[in-house]
């Protein structure tokens, strides 16, 4: 099993910038890909960015050129770092770790961009 916990969203001005975080623990060996998801109010889940065990990323068109996703070395810990801010950017992010026997979902983090 592996558990997520996500942190580091907030409220920020249109423009501002944000890193979230998302640490992993338990059998991060099997894990295949993670990933960054946004669910706004009324609308559908969506996913933001992921990164795969080798290191391939993939963005969604809204997000490419202003976030980018990374991880630590240990690769325990995956980060979403959000420039140029838009207010459309709201939601509830969550992380996710995807295996090949399943995935793990975190409680979410809220980010408020303002106008």
């Amino acid at each position: 099993q592996v558990q997520v916990v996500e942190s580091g969203g907030g409220l920020v001005q249109a423009g501002g910038s944000l890193r979230l975080s998302c640490a992993a623990s338990g059998s991060i060996f099997s894990v295949i890909v993670m990933g960054w998801y946004r669910q706004a109010p009324g609308k559908q889940r969506e996913l933001v960015a992921q990164i795969s065990r080798g290191g391939d990323t993939k963005y969604a068109d809204s997000v490419k050129g202003r976030f980018t996703i990374s991880r630590a070395n240990a690769k325990d810990t995956v980060y979403l770092q959000m420039n140029s801010l838009k207010p459309e950017d709201t939601a509830v992010y969550y992380c996710k770790s995807s295996r090949a026997d399943g995935s793990t979902w975190g409680q979410g983090t809220q980010v408020t961009v303002s106008s």
